[in-house]
């Protein structure tokens, strides 16, 4: 078996923004399809996104020089090679970058090759994706973390705290974990059009309203659970901070709002929030460079909270190993165009894991229809998935694909993290 196709297209995402799709077809007409996403909140040793910079097309955000470069660079060598592994897809697309962060072919066409090559093979293997990944070990459903208030990055509002969700952490089985979800956020939005503030949502699908403050968005996140007909005991409330975008030289600055904050104060900022409400995880609490403050947090707060590395770790397995040694964090974020393939988003997984860190897959700001994420999820029994609010077809797509492998596998009961 060979590969007899690879070629690549500029498609959109879902904020209207160019991305590379990738196709890869095997000589027995084996075919894998997979969209790169993007992030609007990206943190400074992500690998390289190649964009075209031409301010004459879609404001210099095309990506025709990433797909000029899968058919002028990838697709020749890989049309060529004697054997097709999913290792030796990704070994030979970094050879053929040859940089330390992707800068020439770019994470985000690596990544649409890597993973439509790992699709085409489990298509010629005659197995979903989940399962020719993770073989019969593949057996456990993760718990959503929906994404039902926006703010920092992703919302035109005054929230600095960019992401609110809900982590439905007593359900029985997935199926339910995604109605219990989805009624939460029907609550919510019948709690904010019940006193006149914005329905409108989000780039990922939750509601952007105006607040008095972060701390109130919670206290009516903690309404829409009660009146959806649950307890905090049942759905725990889960923060995304992206506090990398309000880092500055000698400490924090919240953009919206204008608050500075010492690295001590914001760790006791953040203290208290968790001890006052039933919090169950913070990502990126703190800056991507602030390796002491997070050393800090994780001893006083990381056994009750997950300390969830984002732009502190970028799914880079050297940037996990000194995580690890500082004992920083407690949690990896898993966006695969962090780090470019398939294979080197396994194995951060792997080292995470061995570790005695959860894992978090995660969608981008700026997604398509593909639903990648959701087996890479299963196949490593992570405990956790982030794919945003239950809204939006971009969003649902994750969470359909992973009701689907719930419910045609029997996992639906196989639930939560180990």
């Amino acid at each position: 078996m060979k590969i007899q196709k690879v070629f690549a297209a500029e498609v959109l995402d879902s904020r209207g923004t160019p991305t590379v799709g990738a196709t890869v077809v095997l000589s027995d007409g084996s075919i894998g399809v997979a969209n790169a996403p993007s992030g609007a909140s990206t943190g400074k040793f992500e690998a390289h996104e190649k964009r075209d910079g031409d301010k004459k097309r879609y404001g210099g955000k095309g990506v025709q020089k990433a797909v000029a470069g899968v058919a002028e660079t990838i697709a020749p060598v890989l049309e060529h090679i004697p054997k097709v592994t999913v290792q030796e897809v990704d070994r030979i697309l970094i050879e053929l970058d040859n940089t330390k962060n992707k800068e020439k072919l770019g994470a985000n066409a690596m990544l649409a090759v890597s993973l439509a090559a790992a699709k085409a093979l489990a298509a010629h293997y005659r197995q979903p994706l989940f399962r020719f990944l993770g073989g019969a070990n593949a057996r456990r459903m993760p718990v959503p973390m929906m994404n039902i208030l926006n703010g920092g990055a992703h919302a035109s509002n005054n929230i600095d705290i960019q992401e609110f969700m809900i982590m439905p952490v007593g359900a029985k089985r997935f199926s339910d974990a995604l109605r219990m979800g989805a009624e939460v956020y029907h609550a919510l939005g019948r709690i904010l059009k019940s006193r006149s503030l914005s329905v409108a949502v989000g780039d990922e699908g939750g509601f952007a309203p105006d607040l008095a403050s972060d701390e109130a968005a919670i206290e009516v996140i903690l309404e829409a659970i009660e009146a959806a007909g649950y307890t905090t005991d049942t759905v725990r409330i889960a923060l995304d901070a992206a506090s990398s975008e309000w880092a500055e030289v000698d400490g924090y600055r919240l953009p919206k709002r204008g608050t500075r904050y010492s690295s001590a104060q914001m760790i006791g900022y953040w203290e208290k929030l968790c001890e006052k409400y039933p919090i169950r995880s913070v990502e990126d609490p703190l800056g991507e460079e602030d390796f002491p403050a997070w050393t800090t947090l994780t001893e006083r707060i990381g056994n009750r909270t997950m300390l969830v590395g984002d732009d502190l770790f970028v799914t880079n397995p050297a940037r996990i190993r000194e995580g690890i040694e500082r004992r920083a964090a407690n949690a990896l974020l898993v966006k695969p165009n962090q780090i470019g393939t398939l294979t080197e988003t396994l194995t951060a997984i792997g080292l995470a894991r061995d570790n005695g860190m959860k894992t978090i897959l995660s969608h981008r700001s700026g997604e398509t229809e593909d639903t990648t994420i959701a087996d890479i999820a299963v196949a490593v029994n992570a405990g956790f998935i982030k794919s945003g609010a239950p809204c939006r077809s971009d969003r649902t797509a994750k969470y359909n694909r992973l009701l689907r492998i719930a419910l045609e596998n029997d996992l639906d009961e196989q639930y939560g993290e180990n």
